[in-house]
C-alpha cells in the first residue's frame, strides 16, 4: 500500500425528505443563491421542497446550467453573485449543475484577469463562495469532491480543476427525487459512476486490498442494480443503492493507497464530448474498453482479478479472463442501454482519433496511469473504438 492523505469534510445528508434539513444547514443571515439546470427541479417538486426550506431567507436564482457547464453561462451566474452580494450557493440538480457552482463559487472571488486561467492551470484558487448542493442525479459524485469539469464555447475546450476551497460544505441526497429522471440520464449515470471506479481500479496492481475490494463492491453493486432500476424505476431501495454508489465512486476513497490512477478513458471521452456533443458517460463506454484492449498486457494481473471477483469469470488462464472480461463490461455497458461504438453515433474513428490526439499533445496532456501514452497510442485506442 502506498502512503496517502485522506481529507473529506463534506457532510452528507442522505435519505428521504432530507432537503427540509437546508433550514439548519445554511447560515440565516446571508443571501443565498440557487442555481439549477433546464428547469427539471420544477417539475418533480424539488424546487418547492427547496423554497419551503428556504423560507424568509434572502434568494436569488440562476437558472440554465447547462449538462456540459460552459464556461460563459457560469460567467455571468459569478456577476449575479457578486451584484448581488452572495454569501451561499446552493447547487439543486445533477452533477453538471454542481460542477458549473463550483466554478461560480471561485470565479465571484476571483481577483482581477480571467478566471479561466484556473482551468488551464496557470492561476491557483485562493478563495471561494462556500456552497452546498442537493443532488438529483447520482453519476460524478462531484457531491463530495473537489472537482470541475468546465467548458468553453469560444475555445471549444471541456477542462478540468480542483481545489479544497470548492468542497461543498454539505450534500443532501434524497434518492425519491431521482424517481422522474429519464432513462437517458438513469444510463448516463451509471456509466459514469462504472468508470470512475475504473480508472481507480483498473491499474497497476499495488497492495491495498481493502481499497481494491471496496472499489469491487461499488462494481457489483452497479451489476446487480442496473437491471433493477430498469425494470422498477421507482424502488427507492434500488435508486439509493445507485445515488450511494456514485457518491463512493469519487468522493476520494477509492484512491486511498492505490499505486496509480489512469484516467486515459476520461480524457480522451472529454475530447470528444468537445469536438462532437456525445453526451460524457456515453463517450465513456465507448473509450473504456478500447483503453482497456490497448493496455491489455500492462493491465492483465488486475483484469484477471476483476473478471474473477465482479465478472465470477473462473476457467481460463489470465489472459483469457483478462479478455472475457473486457467484454463482459462492454456488454454490461450494452445492457444498461449505452452504445459502445464510434459508429453508433455516425463518427468516423481515425478521424477522430487524429483530432483528439492532437488536442490532447497541443495541450502536453500527461495520458494513462504512466503518463506514457502518446499522440499514436490515443489514435490507436480511438481506432479500437470504430
Amino acid at each position: 500500500m502506498t502512503a496517502f492523505t485522506c481529507y473529506n469534510p463534506v457532510k452528507l445528508v442522505f435519505g428521504k425528505g432530507m432537503i427540509a434539513e437546508l433550514k439548519t444547514l445554511i447560515p440565516p443571515d446571508v443571501t443565498v443563491m440557487v442555481t439549477y439546470g433546464g428547469g427539471s427541479i420544477k417539475q418533480n417538486g424539488v424546487y418547492d421542497q427547496v423554497c419551503a426550506a428556504l423560507a424568509g431567507r434572502t434568494v436569488i436564482e440562476f437558472g440554465g446550467i447547462e449538462p456540459n457547464p460552459r464556461y460563459e453561462t457560469c460567467m455571468r451566474a459569478a456577476a449575479l453573485a457578486k451584484k448581488e452580494g452572495a454569501g451561499f450557493l446552493l447547487a439543486v440538480g445533477g452533477g453538471s449543475v454542481l460542477d458549473g457552482t463550483k466554478f461560480i463559487a471561485v470565479a465571484a472571488r476571483y481577483g482581477t484577469g480571467d478566471p479561466w486561467a484556473i482551468m488551464e492551470g496557470r492561476a491557483p484558487v485562493s478563495d471561494a463562495v462556500p456552497l452546498g448542493a442537493v443532488m438529483t442525479l447520482p453519476a460524478t459524485g462531484s457531491e463530495m469532491n473537489t472537482f470541475a469539469v468546465i467548458s468553453r464555447d469560444s475555445t471549444g475546450e471541456k477542462l478540468a480543476f480542483a481545489s479544497p476551497h470548492v468542497y461543498p460544505q454539505f450534500s443532501i441526497l434524497d434518492p425519491e427525487t431521482t424517481f422522474s429522471l429519464p432513462d437517458r440520464q438513469t444510463q448516463n449515470g451509471i456509466i459514469d459512476t462504472f468508470a470512475h471506479v475504473m480508472e481507480q481500479y483498473m491499474c497497476a496492481v499495488g497492495r491495498a486490498p481493502l481499497t481494491e475490494r471496496m472499489a469491487e463492491s461499488v462494481l457489483l453493486t452497479l451489476v446487480e442494480e442496473a437491471p433493477k432500476v430498469k425494470a422498477s424505476p421507482d424502488d427507492y431501495e434500488v435508486r439509493a443503492n445507485l445515488m450511494w454508489c456514485a457518491t463512493v465512486g469519487l468522493n476520494g476513497w477509492l484512491g486511498c493507497g492505490v499505486a496509480a490512477q489512469d484516467w486515459a478513458t476520461h480524457m480522451i471521452g472529454h475530447e470528444l464530448t468537445a469536438l462532437y456533443g456525445i453526451d460524457h458517460a456515453r463517450t465513456l463506454a465507448v473509450i473504456m474498453p478500447a483503453v482497456h484492449r490497448h493496455q491489455l498486457a500492462r493491465k492483465l494481473p488486475r483484469l484477471a482479478q476483476c473478471a474473477v471477483r465482479v465478472w465470477g469469470i473462473q476457467t481460463g488462464d489470465d489472459a483469457a479472463r483478462a479478455a472475457q472480461a473486457i467484454d463482459r463490461m462492454e456488454a454490461f455497458f450494452q445492457a444498461v442501454g449505452v452504445p459502445t461504438r464510434l459508429s453508433d453515433y455516425d463518427i468516423d474513428a481515425d478521424e477522430a482519433g487524429r483530432r483528439v490526439a492532437e488536442r490532447l499533445a497541443q495541450r502536453g496532456a500527461k495520458i494513462g496511469e504512466y503518463g506514457d501514452l502518446g499522440e499514436q497510442a490515443v489514435r490507436e485506442i480511438v481506432a479500437l473504438a470504430r
